[in-house]
């Protein structure tokens, strides 16, 4: 009696089809790509996107020329320059309207690591105009999605971030050596007719 064909929709749910078997337990495994491999989440990636916006051309430029084996970096967009819409919010927290348009930099690289032959693309966005600002952080980009994250984030992300940071707790301490109480100025500054009217 010739056997009947079992579809998946009829099987019963231990059977086991011949498509869907498991593989063998000495199977090789496939081995890992760029897209196996955890990407860091788009969280991550703002972060890391702000620092190097926000580092200088020459703490960049100093990071890349010293950089242990450097990978051959192709150009695929840019440096280019363009204008944006920056857009604000009423009060902070209301409706969104246009600001003003500003200048940014973009560019897009290509970089190959010619041991592990793996391709990784990195894009940077820098305020105003400087195209190479803009190329060097897209290379670290790039770096960042390859297997020299750790080396990248421990060597060139926290140190500026640190800095960064710094920068900007010194900063804000110099304007709030500046802040002014109105309601104490207005009382020393009250004259006798003042005076006599609060009475």
């Amino acid at each position: 009696m010739p056997a009947e064909a079992v579809s998946p929709d009829t099987a019963p749910p231990d059977t086991v089809l011949p498509d869907t078997a498991p593989p063998a337990a000495d199977a090789p495994s496939a081995p890992p790509t760029s897209a196996s491999v955890g990407e860091p989440s788009i969280a991550e990636r703002q972060r890391t996107a702000r620092v190097l916006a926000n580092a200088s051309l020459e703490e960049l430029t100093e990071l890349w020329e010293n950089w242990p084996d450097p990978p051959e970096v192709q150009y695929l967009r840019g440096p280019e320059a363009g204008l944006v819409m920056v857009q604000g919010r009423t009060g902070g927290t209301g409706d969104r309207f246009n600001l003003g348009e500003a200048t940014v930099t973009r560019a897009t690289v290509l970089i190959r690591d010619a041991e592990l032959g793996t391709d990784h693309t990195g894009t940077a966005y820098v305020l105003g105009s400087h195209p190479d600002h803009a190329g060097v952080a897209a290379i670290f980009d790039a770096l960042l999605l390859s297997a020299q994250r750790p080396r990248v984030l421990s060597d060139v992300i926290e140190p500026l971030e640190q800095a960064q940071a710094q920068q900007e707790a010194r900063r804000r301490a110099q304007a709030r050596s500046t802040l002014v109480d109105f309601f104490t100025v207005a009382r020393e500054n009250a004259g006798p007719d003042d005076e006599e009217d609060a009475e």
